[in-house]
């Protein structure tokens, strides 16, 4: 693991061992956390190497989303083992339970703030164009039990062509939940 990612990652394990006290105020609804593999060829092409360490807070829905179908708020990180780009989101998580399987899909959109390079000649780098992406995704879920979950997630970051470089990145990997 690269050096520079040391800290961020033991930062975001210790926030999140730290988080069920926090839950018991019916704020926080479910954290999440897995591995990917980072910008892989989807709606991008790949360029940058590493494995991702994800983690993902999930708030409880408030009234004031009820008109959107109650998505439930998140905020999250992603950062790269080998250094390259990693990033901080937030946004909304729609969630359907697919008949009464245990199943579910989810999808999500929101922004994100990468380190990554805006405009690059490096062939091993991504030219990403902004600081600020636009990011969404898709996850199928599958309930383990009543509060733990497996999910596949797949997400994609780009700036939507408002900034004359776009590469975009897509990042595809498992995570474990636990709902409150």
């Amino acid at each position: 693991m690269n050096k520079a990612c040391i800290v961020p990652a033991l930062l975001l394990l210790l926030a999140l061992t730290a988080l069920p006290a926090y839950a018991e105020g019916n704020i926080l609804s479910e954290i999440r956390g897995g591995v990917y593999a980072h910008d892989v060829r989807c709606w991008s092409f790949h360029r940058e190497s590493g494995t991702d360490i994800n983690g993902e807070l999930l708030f409880v829905s408030p009234a004031f989303l009820d008109v959107l179908w109650s998505p439930r708020p998140h905020l999250g990180a992603t950062v790269n083992t080998d250094g390259n780009t990693s990033h901080a989101y937030a946004g909304l998580t729609w969630e359907l339970p697919l008949f009464s399987s245990g199943f579910f899909v989810d999808g999500n959109l929101g922004l994100s703030v990468n380190n990554g390079r805006r405009d690059t000649d490096d062939p091993d780098r991504k030219s990403l164009g902004s600081p600020v992406l636009f990011r969404l995704g898709a996850a199928l879920g599958y309930d383990l039990t009543e509060k733990v979950n497996v999910s596949l997630q797949f997400e994609h970051m780009s700036n939507a062509y408002l900034a004359n470089e776009n590469e975009g990145m897509d990042n595809f990997g498992v995570r474990l939940g636990y709902r409150f």
